[in-house]
């Protein structure tokens, strides 16, 4: 019996999972996580609180399930990306982490580009004030004290590896989005290191993502009921740790991810930046490979704004959007762009917000669930268009995340990309998943592991009558951003 956990650290909540072979799952547990905004465009969560969500989420599978918890030879790790974390000489968080989504570093992309106009092809991406480079300039501006007394950069899941292991670490899937990393040869670069105003001294080693990066301290394994040693791989960025849970490890492979964003990650074996397009291009976590996002900045976090709006559940939203659509009027639904964060993809505006057009009396709280998911469909669409013309193929499409138990999303977005798209079983816990494959090879499992195939449990079709529907309501959309 080979045991290992995969936990995934998203924006909104921690799941982890306790896995047999890696295809049976035993248990699971899951937290959210709050994220204060302080003022407009910002986002902020406190690094603490992942590592107790992550400790308290193995405590409830230590009680779920004692005795797998105690074969137990690997811990795994995805999360979101893309967070400027600073600690001190202690390895102690100075502030709060800035997020991915946090938008107040637009001047300082326009100061890295000027210092370094190759950025974009060195690099995950063009500047932007999600990427932590820019928030490292817009740090020391405005928060000189907090910078002076940095002696580490640490992201999301390395700062929770960090609290198991008391090893520093990183790999390169996540350490592509600080824009500190050459993504093409995958080491840190110290002219990167000085356009960005950070001491190279001050990054974690690289290590690969299959790698382990410590093993789990005395304390914890007697805390969690494991008998060890239990070795914590290194590894994976959030949309990495998923599209490697829904088996996509080849080139032409796609995964897009539906959650509190929207991600689509193409598999591919070279190097194919798009900054023009602000497709982000980082290692794989599977050797050799690479992985070409674009990002939908609110998917199901659009969804969950209109919730807000209306008083209404995400789940009674969707009921309502799928009886709007099986009365055939969604003709009669406004018209949203969701870019409630900015737009990334393809086009790079980070101040872009929302707009929404046709609105009526008539207009329901299932009419504007059906516009919100809709838009989704059109971003996602224009995502991959943009990928493919950077020279990146999304020949198979598998679709994960949250969003995933609507299958009206699932048919407006098959539609809008006009191919049939898949499902693997426990779509929701991608990312989890994949951090167990990952921890799997970690405990001493070949690294064929990694590229075994995920069974695909369903697909949906593209929709003729919803196309020609929506092939004119994208007209009207795409007018909502010029």
């Amino acid at each position: 019996m080979a045991v290992h956990i995969g936990i995934d650290l998203g924006t909104s909540g921690i799941k982890a999972v306790l896995v047999e072979n890696l295809t049976q799952v035993i248990s699971t547990a899951s937290l959210p996580m709050a994220t204060s905004r302080p003022h407009v465009g910002w986002s902020e969560q406190e690094p603490d609180d992942w590592v107790s969500a992550v400790f308290t989420c193995l405590d409830m599978l230590k009680i779920q399930s004692p005795q797998q918890m105690a074969a137990v030879r690997g811990i795994g790790l995805s999360g979101q990306m893309l967070a400027a974390l600073i600690l001190d000489k202690d390895l102690r968080p100075l502030r709060p982490a800035i997020l991915w989504n946090d938008q107040r570093a637009i001047a300082e992309c326009h100061t890295l580009l000027a210092r370094v106009p190759d950025i974009g092809f060195r690099t995950n991406g063009t500047p932007d004030p999600g990427l932590t480079a820019a928030k490292l300039l817009w740090l020391a501006q405005h928060e000189p004290g907090a910078m002076s007394q940095a002696r580490m950069l640490m992201l999301t899941k390395d700062y929770v590896r960090l609290a198991l292991t008391g090893d520093a670490a990183t790999e390169a899937s996540d350490a592509g989005g600080t824009q500190l990393l050459d993504c093409r040869s995958g080491r840190w670069d110290d002219a990167l290191c000085a356009a960005a105003g950070w001491d190279p001294a001050y990054l974690p080693p690289i290590v690969a993502s299959w790698d382990a990066a410590g093993q789990l301290r005395p304390a914890l394994l007697s805390r969690f009921g494991m008998t060890g040693p239990v070795w914590v791989a290194a590894g994976a960025g959030d949309n990495m740790g998923s599209t490697l849970g829904a088996g996509g490890t080849r080139p032409g492979d796609a995964v897009l991810t539906l959650g509190t964003s929207g991600v689509a990650c193409l598999v591919d074996y070279a190097f194919h930046p798009g900054p023009d397009k602000a497709i982000l291009t980082s290692a794989h976590v599977v050797p050799n490979a690479f992985l070409s996002m674009g990002v939908v900045m609110s998917a199901t976090a659009s969804l969950d704004w209109v919730g807000l709006l209306t008083g209404q559940e995400p789940a009674r939203l969707n009921e309502q959007a799928q009886a709007i659509f099986d009365t055939g009027k969604i003709t009669e639904c406004p018209l949203f762009l969701p870019s409630l964060t900015g737009i990334r993809t393809p086009l790079n505006r980070p101040q872009m917000t929302g707009r929404m057009a046709g609105l009526h009396p008539g207009v329901s709280a299932g009419s504007l669930a059906y516009s919100t998911m809709e838009g989704v469909a059109f971003q996602f669409a224009d995502c991959v268009a943009a990928q493919n013309a950077t020279g990146v193929a999304a020949n198979s499409v598998t679709l994960v995340g949250g969003g995933t138990r609507s299958d009206l999303w699932l048919r407006l977005i098959s539609t809008a990309l006009n191919c049939e798209v898949g499902l693997v079983s426990r779509s929701e816990s991608a990312g989890p998943m994949g951090a167990a494959r990952l921890a799997a090879v970690a405990a001493g499992a070949p690294i064929s592991t990694l590229c075994e195939r995920i069974t695909i449990v369903r697909t949906v079709e593209p929709d003729p009558v919803l196309a020609v529907a929506m092939a004119d309501r994208k007209a009207e959309f795409d007018r909502l951003i010029w």
